[in-house]
C-alpha cells in the first residue's frame, strides 16, 4: 500500500494545530464562538478519520477502511459548514468595522478561507473519483491536511519562530507573511511528493497550486479593494444561507465523486460473452 506511514503526518498535523491554536482556542474553549467548535471538532475528526483509513489499509483491515470512506461522505459535508461558519465570522467582523486589523486582514481571510473550501472540494471529489486506482484516491485523501496546515502553522510561527518571516511587512500586515510562507512551505512540500512519483503525481500538483493561489489572493488582498468590497457583499448574506450552501456543496462533491467513481455497467452481451 502507498504512503505506509502517513498517519506520522497526519498526527504531526494534529500536533501543530493543538499548539497554533492553543491560545486562540484550545485554552478558552469555553468562550468561543460555535463556529470555532463546529470548525475544530470537523477537522480534527477528519484528520483522525485520515488516520485510521491509513493504519486500516495497511493492516489489511478492508472492512474497517470501506467503513471509515462510507463515514467520509457523512463528516466531509459538516467539514465544509465548519470553514462557512468561520467565513461568516469573519464577516460579521468586517461589516461591524471591528478594528484596523479587521479591515485590512478580514477580506483576505474570508476568501483565503473560500478558496481553503474550493480545495477541499476538488480534493475529496478526486479522491473518490479515483478509489479504484490506489494511489491516486490515497493522494488525494492526504492532501487534504496540506489545506489545514497553513493556519495554525502560520499561527506557531508568529508566535514561536519569528525568524521564519523573512518578508518582513509593517505589523498590520505581518499575519499575511506568515500565511504565504506556510503556504508556499507546503506547496514546495508537496511537490517533492509529486517529484518522487509523476505518474500518480497529480494530487499534490493540485494542492500545491490551490496553496500558492491562496498565499498570493491573501498576501496582496489588503491592497485590492475589489476583495473588500466582494467580502463586504458576501457578509450581507444570512448564515442559514451560506451554511446550507456549503452542506449541500459538500454533499454533492461526495455524490459526483462517488458517482464517477463508480465502476463502469457491464452489459448483457458483454456478461453474456464472458
Amino acid at each position: 500500500m502507498p504512503y505506509r506511514h502517513s498517519h506520522y503526518y497526519v498526527g504531526f498535523v494534529l500536533a501543530v494545530i493543538m499548539l497554533g491554536f492553543w491560545a486562540s482556542y484550545w485554552s478558552i474553549a469555553a468562550s468561543v464562538r460555535n463556529a470555532f467548535h463546529v470548525h475544530a471538532i470537523s477537522a480534527m475528526a477528519w484528520l483522525g478519520l485520515l488516520i485510521v483509513q491509513n493504519l486500516s489499509i495497511q493492516r489489511r483491515h478492508n472492512a474497517l477502511h470501506k467503513r471509515m470512506g462510507m463515514a467520509s461522505l457523512v463528516l466531509f459535508p459538516f467539514l465544509i459548514l465548519g470553514l462557512v461558519m468561520i467565513m461568516d465570522v469573519a464577516g460579521q467582523r468586517y461589516a461591524a468595522q471591528e478594528s484596523a486589523f479587521t479591515m485590512h486582514n478580514g477580506p483576505s481571510f474570508g476568501i483565503g478561507t473560500g478558496i481553503a473550501i474550493a480545495a477541499y472540494l476538488t480534493l475529496f471529489y478526486q479522491a473518490l473519483k479515483n478509489r479504484r486506482r490506489v494511489k491516486l484516491h490515497a493522494g488525494y485523501m492526504l492532501a487534504t491536511p496540506l489545506i489545514l496546515f497553513e493556519s495554525p502553522f502560520s499561527r506557531v510561527m508568529e508566535a514561536y519562530l519569528p525568524w521564519m518571516n523573512v518578508i518582513g511587512s509593517d505589523d498590520i500586515h505581518i499575519v499575511q507573511d506568515t500565511i504565504a510562507i506556510s503556504d508556499g512551505l507546503v506547496a514546495l512540500f508537496a511537490l517533492v511528493l509529486y517529484s518522487r512519483d509523476r505518474r500518480n503525481g497529480a494530487p499534490w500538483l493540485v494542492a500545491a497550486g490551490f496553496c500558492l493561489f491562496q498565499a498570493v489572493v491573501m498576501w496582496f488582498g489588503p491592497y485590492i479593494p475589489l476583495m473588500g468590497t466582494l467580502f463586504g457583499a458576501y457578509a450581507t448574506i444570512p448564515l442559514p444561507v451560506t451554511a446550507a450552501a456549503g452542506m449541500a456543496a459538500g454533499i454533492l462533491a461526495g455524490w459526483l465523486g462517488w458517482k464517477a467513481g463508480a465502476a463502469p455497467v457491464r452489459s448483457a452481451a458483454t456478461v453474456a460473452a464472458a
